[in-house]
């Protein structure tokens, strides 16, 4: 009996993968978690195992993206075929209408899908399946604007390129349309099913349409926007309506909740909301939108902790010699991480989550770190914080942190966390209003150490002071508990 393999769901925050490449080839007999292909998410790449046995009966094509649960691939007995009635044609890589309905657009615009201005030698992102096949077809990854995450080049987009190349130049302009925009180097934008089919209908290319999904997936509703603002150009103007007399109140309309203001001027750059971009824009919206969100501050005395860091570094430049060996010493959020599990697991209304009708404590204490790159935020997790010592803890986050700049931690690197850290002391900042990573109530700040004059003795002194922000979910608890819980974290570190 045929079974259904669906692209699997591998953590809270994933909706989509894109397949890389298929391990096994078509047909193949598989058995139940056997690694059959390579997935890529808004993270990380991925092997995916086969959720059963049987003759693999591959539905999804190399290069494209699937929504979490959307079949990929069929699971047969010996000498069946996949069902008719619901295997349904393979999706191609949708190409460019030949006479677009289009118009002249500014530089801006056609940003998105044009082919990137790379400096030599720069590094170009491509999956191991669009490398091969730009290899075969002798195409050249440097002049391809990649769709993937983080911009990286997929399978698709080098065949959309190799057409794009190829295609007969653009002719006169259609009755409804002016002359469009050199997009000779231009590949094929991501978009759904029914934009393709409506741009197709009515002769539009969906290189010229600009989407406004996040992910910078062009919807049917972006194909119509599109068509109306031709058609407007086209259109003779309006007479401008007759002032109302004075006793009329003016028709006001509200502005739309999520529509952007329009541009102050010309931009010199537009950053696509898509890849991790468009992930962190997404789940921070959310999360601000969903919750009810307030910060509060708290000033920590941290000479006990730096003595016993100079203590540390003294007694590890003594085992080796000359030089010193600071690798071994924990940083200073080592200890945040440390006293945060400690006080989680003497809190727990803090270790919990929001459901549709109740308050869930998690028994397990998972701590998040985010870890900052150049193009966004990965937060990795230290998994049982509370059960590490705080050498462990430091030799971890030192792993996380290194795996997620270099790119190779796996996707468990990154689920399950219960509360996170997150850290912008080194950038000279004391305090700030950390947003909450769902699905966590609440998130810790830590900003950078600073002397302060201390006048509790017989003579100044200077005390070095950190300062904590911790922001909470209102709905999972109050003031009250979020203080207490802020206050046992700054117990914990002051008590070294």
């Amino acid at each position: 009996m045929a079974t259904e393999f669906a692209m699997p769901k591998l953590g809270l925050t994933m909706e989509s993968g894109t397949i890389l490449q298929w391990l096994v080839p078509d047909g193949a007999q598989v058995r139940s978690g056997q690694a059959v292909l390579i997935v890529e998410t808004d993270k990380v790449e991925t092997a995916i195992e086969a959720s059963g046995s049987g003759v693999l009966a591959q539905t999804g094509d190399v290069g494209e993206e699937y929504a979490c649960g959307v079949r990929i691939g069929w699971f047969l007995e010996p000498g069946e075929s996949p069902p008719e009635a619901a295997a349904g044609p393979r999706q191609a890589p949708a190409q460019a209408s030949t006479a677009p309905l289009s118009h002249t657009q500014p530089a801006a615009a056609a940003a998105p899908s044009a082919a990137p201005a790379r400096v030599p030698g720069e590094r170009v992102l491509a999956s191991p399946a669009a490398k091969r096949l730009a290899r075969e077809l002798g195409v050249e990854l440097a002049v391809i604007a990649g769709t993937g995450p983080k911009g990286r080049i997929t399978e698709r987009d080098v065949r959309a390129a190799l057409d794009a190349s190829s295609a007969p130049a653009l002719g006169e302009a259609t009755p409804m349309a002016t002359t469009a925009p050199d997009l000779s180097a231009a590949v094929s934008p991501p978009a759904t099913l029914a934009a393709r089919q409506l741009a197709d209908l009515l002769g539009v290319d969906l290189r010229i349409v600009r989407a406004s999904a996040a992910d910078g997936r062009i919807s049917r509703a972006d194909v119509a926007v599109h068509v109306r603002e031709v058609l407007a150009r086209l259109s003779p103007p309006v007479e401008p309506a007759r002032p109302a007399p004075p006793s009329a109140a003016p028709e006001t309309k509200p502005a739309a909740a999520d529509a952007a203001p329009p541009l102050a001027q010309t931009p010199t750059e537009e950053i696509p909301l898509r890849g991790m971009r468009g992930v962190i824009a997404d789940r921070m919206s959310a999360s601000l939108r969903s919750m009810a969100q307030l910060t509060l501050t708290m000033d920590v005395d941290m000479s006990a902790v730096v003595a016993e860091r100079a203590a540390l570094a003294e007694a590890d430049r003594s085992d080796n010699g000359v030089g010193t060996a600071d690798a071994a010493v924990p940083g200073y959020t080592d200890y945040v991480v440390a006293a945060t599990a400690a006080a989680l697991r003497a809190h727990p209304r803090i270790n919990s989550q929001v459901t549709a009708d109740a308050v869930a404590l998690l028994g397990d204490i998972h701590v998040g770190l985010a870890v900052a790159l150049d193009d966004g935020l990965l937060v990795p997790v230290i998994r049982h914080t509370d059960r590490l010592s705080l050498s462990e803890i430091a030799a971890e986050t030192k792993r996380l942190a290194g795996g997620a700049r270099s790119g190779t931690l796996g996707y468990d690197d990154f689920q399950g966390a219960t509360f996170t850290v997150t850290a912008l002391g080194m950038f000279g900042v004391d305090a700030f209003t950390p947003v909450i990573n769902p699905p966590n109530t609440a998130i810790l700040g830590v900003g950078r150490i600073r002397n302060e004059t201390d006048w509790s003795g017989d003579a100044p002194a200077a005390r070095p002071m950190l300062t904590l922000s911790l922001t909470w979910d209102h709905r999972a608890f109050d003031g009250a508990p979020a203080a207490r819980f802020a206050g046992a974290v700054r117990d914990w570190l002051e008590s070294r």
